[in-house]
């Protein structure tokens, strides 16, 4: 039993550590494999070592962590004075970005091309809008730092919810 239970953590830190890799390398969904490593170790240990108040409190991490690069980096441009035309570009142009990059350079292309493609459309937007360049890039510089921020909180997030994990198994007496 103690080593099923030892193959049992172990399998989901190393799918935790994997998530973790995807929110620095965007190949996989990082925030989400976490949690769903969680919760696979939850229900097959049947919510003893992580009870359910815990894996709530995860979860909620989890989820905050998990789409804080959608939620911030519009908060960002909007501090930065972005109108909401030039939200719109900037996540056409985050589409664009992530596609044609990534497509010429794997994994890497894409990263850079959706945070170019953002802040180009952001630019460009909020400059048909306004034909202000000093504004344009007021929003466009907000647009980047909020998502700056967000893989930070994410990348917390992650660590955070591991963290938890690991010390709610590792202390727990039956």
């Amino acid at each position: 039993m103690i080593v099923l239970e030892a193959l049992l953590f172990g399998l989901t830190l190393a799918f935790m550590l994997v998530g973790l890799a995807g929110i620095i390398v965007p190949l996989l969904p990082g925030m989400l494999l976490v949690w769903l490593s969680l919760l696979v170790y939850a229900l097959v240990d049947g919510f003893t070592a992580v009870d359910g108040l815990t894996f709530a409190v995860l979860s909620i991490i989890a989820l905050v962590a998990g789409t804080a690069d959608l939620w911030m980096s519009v908060l960002g441009a909007r501090k930065g004075g972005a109108a909401k035309r030039a939200l719109l570009y900037g996540l056409v142009g985050g589409l664009i970005g992530f596609l044609a990059l990534g497509s010429l350079i794997p994994v890497v292309g894409s990263l850079f091309g959706g945070v170019i493609g953002y802040a180009l459309g952001i630019l460009l937007g909020q400059y048909h809008k306004y034909g202000n360049w000093e504004i344009a890039v007021k929003a466009s510089v907000g647009g980047l730092a909020g998502w700056g921020l967000a893989a930070a909180v994410e990348l917390g997030g992650a660590i955070l919810v591991m963290a938890v994990f690991v010390w709610q198994v590792l202390s727990y007496q039956p």
